[in-house]
């Protein structure tokens, strides 16, 4: 969801955004009830497919964005010899103070309030980078 948030807000922005996973065994389509969400929200969700992070992704320039604080240290154990890459809790770069919970396995509700979350901060990420142009 966060990807489709993202794109929706930066359109003909020059920036790749690539959705990746930390636990993906093979590729899956999106989740039904974050497909539901991101329809409602009048996000497209063709194309998306599950992905894991790769050390191929990690390039000098990258900049990973996670949902929460054990995902941000999943990374940097994974990938300890990364140099040149940051990895920020989104609500913490964005000066939130809540971490956005994981809605995988929860209800359809539990996947609404992870996208408004995600909307939120992630409007913010935008405000930020905008200022930086």
């Amino acid at each position: 969801m966060a990807a489709g948030i993202l794109k929706d807000m930066l359109p003909g922005k020059q920036i790749e955004i690539l959705p990746r996973g930390l636990v993906v065994l093979f590729p899956e389509p999106l989740n039904q009830k974050a497909e539901a969400v991101m329809i409602s929200n009048g996000l497209p969700t063709e194309g998306y497919m599950s992905q894991p992070l790769t050390a191929e992704d990690l390039e000098e320039n990258t900049l990973i964005l996670t949902m929460e604080k054990k995902q941000q240290q999943k990374v940097l154990e994974m990938f300890p010899e990364a140099k040149g890459i940051e990895v920020y809790v989104l609500t913490e770069y964005v000066g939130d103070e809540l971490e956005i919970a994981d809605p995988y396995g929860g209800t359809l509700q539990m996947y609404g309030l992870c996208y408004e979350m995600l909307s939120s901060s992630i409007r913010k990420f935008v405000n930020i980078l905008n200022e930086g142009e």
